[in-house]
């Protein structure tokens, strides 16, 4: 089993920054491949970032340029700056972990963390 702790979300203004945590523990050996999600009310669930242990990132197109993930494989963490962030962006972040590819996917992911708000007003 893998829990995965999110941390970092709140309320900020349209141009403001954020940096997301997301605190890994468990059996996370073969975890090699990290998450970022985010859900708004009466949306689907869409990734935003992944990143594999190497380093290899992916990003969506709508946060390409403003979001950038990271880890710190010594604290089983991985992080999401956000900046410049937009009214659009408001949403419940969650992270996840799964061992099959780079995907932004949110089928490819096993483990799912609780999430933390993000709101952006504008």
């Amino acid at each position: 089993q893998v829990q995965l702790v999110e941390s970092g979300g709140g309320s900020v203004e349209a141009g403001g920054s954020l940096r997301l945590s997301c605190a890994a523990s468990g059996y996370t050996i073969n975890m090699n491949y990290m998450g970022w999600f985010r859900q708004a009310p009466g949306k689907e669930r869409e990734g935003v970032a992944a990143i594999h242990t190497a380093g290899t990132t992916l990003y969506a197109g709508s946060v390409k340029g403003r979001f950038t993930i990271s880890q710190d494989n010594a604290k089983n963490t991985v992080y999401l700056q956000m900046n410049s962030l937009k009214p659009e962006d408001t949403a419940m972040y969650y992270c996840a972990a799964q061992d099959y590819a780079i995907s932004l996917a949110p089928k490819f992911y096993k483990y799912w963390g609780q999430g933390t708000q993000v709101t952006v007003s504008s």
